[in-house]
């Protein structure tokens, strides 16, 4: 299995900037630059010369840096058909099926709209790896801030559509939240006991909790266990249908503190 070397740069409070490498031909993309300073310096550390942005959505903390390194570099920005027009600097424009290669590795591009209405993730079926920007998060899910439940129920399903091992790059550093407000629906799941564990220990140390992987999600995320009678139990929603118990999550996700 071929595989990238992948470095995860800290940018801002909370968000994660993958700097991603082809090792067989030296090529190297940078995954939603947040902050150009970070990501640069990073670059230099390292010695490795970027070719290639990709962008996953148009928000600021994802596009933030794309002119500045654009400049720098003479890279080529990848960005999601749907919000071409709001993705700086954008070069090529994706969408669903898309083939994209970084260096001798191809992935697909998956629309996954929801947070933002075009939202769109990079599977690198190969690396077994996906860039999910904020669709899905470790143990958690973006926002709808333009898309719809349906949409983004829809997307997620997509993502844990794929291989169980497959490395999932977020975008934010969300999980202790996020496991916190998981427990408050799902307390019957084991498996989310032992992973709060986990995420505590490595959050003293300062380390990471990204990447996750699509098995894990599936084990622990309750907005990819909307169909579990026990969610549902749960928030005294009885048979109610999927859609309608990831809604209500959702909601009160929103309002969780």
């Amino acid at each position: 299995m071929t595989g990238f070397d992948i470095q995860l740069i800290p940018c801002f409070t909370d968000n994660y900037v993958p700097l991603v490498r082809d090792p067989a031909t030296g090529v190297v993309a940078i995954v939603d630059p947040a902050d150009p300073g970070p990501v640069a310096e990073a670059l230099e550390r390292l010695g490795w010369r970027p070719s290639l942005i990709l962008n996953t959505h148009h928000h600021p903390d994802h596009v933030g840096g794309n002119l500045e390194l654009k400049a720098r570099y003479g890279l080529t920005i990848v960005g999601p058909r749907g919000e071409a027009d709001k993705i700086p600097g954008i070069d090529r424009a994706v969408g669903e099926g898309d083939a994209v290669s970084i260096g001798a590795i191809t992935g697909k591009v998956l629309d996954v709209p929801g947070h933002t209405a075009g939202h769109v993730a990079y599977w690198f079926e190969p690396a077994e790896v996906v860039f999910v920007g904020d669709t899905l998060f470790a143990a958690g899910c973006g926002r709808l801030f333009e898309g719809t439940p349906q949409q983004m129920w829809a997307s997620l399903n997509k993502l844990a559509d794929l291989p169980g091992l497959t490395k999932v790059y977020c975008a934010h550093e969300y999980t202790e939240a996020n496991i916190r407000f998981a427990l408050s629906v799902d307390l019957e799941n084991p498996a989310l006991r032992v992973r709060e564990v986990s995420v505590k220990a490595a959050r003293r140390l300062g380390e990471p909790t990204v990447p996750t992987t699509i098995g894990v999600e599936l084990a622990t995320n309750p907005f990819l266990r909307a169909d579990q009678r026990t969610i549902a139990k749960e928030l005294k929603m009885g048979d109610a249908p999927p859609l309608a118990v990831f809604t209500a999550l959702r909601k009160a996700k929103d309002n969780f503190r």
